[in-house]
Formats: structure tokens, C-alpha cells, sequence
């Protein structure tokens, strides 16, 4: 039975989409079956792992809508064991189309419930809101990975987020689990970063990933080549936090 695992911030910026197309190259290296569902209008999840995003013809919008099947949406991408269900810019619209539709927050979960056991792992790449679309997301997912940048706003947004998490739990999925926080964008040279570690260790204890994002160049320049880290420098430090993370997960699931 696989598990479906959703990153979510409202904020934007503070490492979602690296973390989820990083830690799927990742979890594909260590032999495990995972398919990356991108419920970001941005797209850039798709795009980050080669998908030509002009070319889509189904993708989340589709599965959403219920509007093709969802076995239909599923892309080969080039990493190692790692499949996708592409975004497309029109993934803007489903927020307003959905509104009138009966158990419209249930959309995700119902397509889902024929994938489950294909593969161990599935991550879902959510928006930087906390609209109709991560609402899905929270809905489908058994656990929640929340990003945090080692940076001055860091916790900024954070409580608002856990108390969307808490309703999602009261009203449409109990057995939704934070399946932790993990802090991006670290450099240990900045006296700034380490207060913020330190911070939320503090506040969050057993929550928080021993792995630490650091910043990394190299994982900056992945996506312009339409890779992973794995694929464009597997011995760059980038490369080696995200092998550490799938690790953990791994460990955390057994």
C-alpha cells in the first residue's frame, strides 16, 4: 500500500517544489516506485523533471475535473522509477470550476484510491495557497511535509498553515499526519540561519527532519536542464541532503 505524501507552505519560495521533484529522484534511486502528482498551476514541478508543459493534453486539471482517467494522466519522466501527472497553466481555473461541485475537496482522493497500491510512494507538489486545490491535496494525503527556509519570516504563516492542517483533520481526513517540518536553504555561515534551527527545533522537537536542506548552487541550476539533482550532480551536496531526507522517510515507514 503505497503512502501519499503532500508539501505544502501558502508561502512561496521556501523550497516545495525542489523538495518534492528532489526527494522523488531520490526515493526512484533508493528502488522505490513513486509517482509526483504537480497541483501547481506554476507547473514547475513538470517542467523541472523534463515534461514539456505546452504539450500536456491530460494532467491534474483533468483528474480534478474527473474529466479523463487518471491512468491517462501518467508521464514517464527520465529518473530512475519516477512517474508524474503533469500540471498545465489551465490548473488555474479548477479553483473556480470546482466550487459548485458536490464533495468538491474529495476530487484528489476519490482518483486516487485506484493508484494507491501501484506504487510505494506518491508526492504531491501543492501551491504556494491554501486554495481549492491544496485542500485536495490535504485530503488525498496520509502525511504532510512542511518546508521552512532558514530565513527571517521563516516561522511567519507556519501556525496558519497547522491550523488548516488541524481543520483538514476535524472535517475531511482524521488520518492525516504531519510527516514532518524540514528546513531549507541553510548556510551555516549565517548567524541567522542557525538561530532559525535552532527556533524550531525548539518549538517543533520531534517534528523536525534531521536533514537539513542546505543552500547548494548546483540545486539551483537543475531545473533550467529540466533534471533532478540526482540526474545533474548526483555528488553535490544538494544530491546528498535529498538522499539523507529519502532516507529518513524511508526509515520513518518501514
Amino acid at each position: 500500500m503505497g503512502k501519499i505524501i503532500a508539501i505544502a507552505n501558502q508561502k512561496g519560495g521556501v523550497g516545495k517544489t525542489t523538495t518534492t521533484v528532489n526527494l522523488a529522484a531520490s526515493l526512484g534511486v533508493l528502488e522505490k516506485k513513486v509517482l509526483l502528482i504537480d497541483a501547481d498551476p506554476q507547473a514547475n514541478a513538470s517542467s523541472g523533471l523534463g515534461i514539456d508543459v505546452e504539450s500536456v493534453e491530460i494532467g491534474t486539471y483533468q483528474v480534478l475535473e474527473h474529466t479523463a482517467s487518471i491512468n491517462d494522466a501518467i508521464y514517464k519522466t527520465t529518473s530512475p522509477n519516477v512517474d508524474i501527472i503533469p500540471a498545465h497553466i489551465d490548473l488555474v481555473a479548477i479553483e473556480i470550476e470546482l466550487v459548485d461541485k458536490e464533495q468538491r475537496e474529495y476530487m484528489l482522493q476519490k482518483a486516487l484510491t485506484k493508484l494507491k497500491n501501484k506504487y510505494d510512494y506518491i508526492l504531491i507538489d501543492c501551491a504556494p495557497s491554501l486554495g481549492l486545490i491544496t485542500l485536495n491535496s490535504l485530503v488525498a494525503a496520509d502525511s504532510v511535509i512542511i518546508p521552512i527556509q532558514c530565513e527571517y519570516f521563516a516561522l511567519e504563516g507556519l501556525g496558519k498553515l497547522l491550523n488548516t492542517i488541524k481543520s483538514v483533520q476535524n472535517i475531511h481526513n482524521p488520518n492525516l499526519d504531519i510527516e514532518g517540518l524540514l528546513l531549507t536553504m541553510f548556510d551555516s555561515r549565517l548567524r541567522l540561519s542557525n538561530q532559525v534551527v535552532e527556533e524550531v527545533r525548539k518549538h517543533f522537537s520531534t517534528m523536525v527532519f534531521d536533514t537539513i536542506i542546505r543552500r547548494n548552487t548546483r540545486l539551483g541550476e537543475a531545473p533550467s536542464y529540466g533534471e533532478s539533482i540526482i540526474a545533474y550532480d548526483a555528488t553535490s551536496k544538494g544530491a546528498v541532503n535529498y538522499l539523507s531526507l529519502a532516507n529518513e522517510i524511508i526509515k520513518r515507514n518501514v
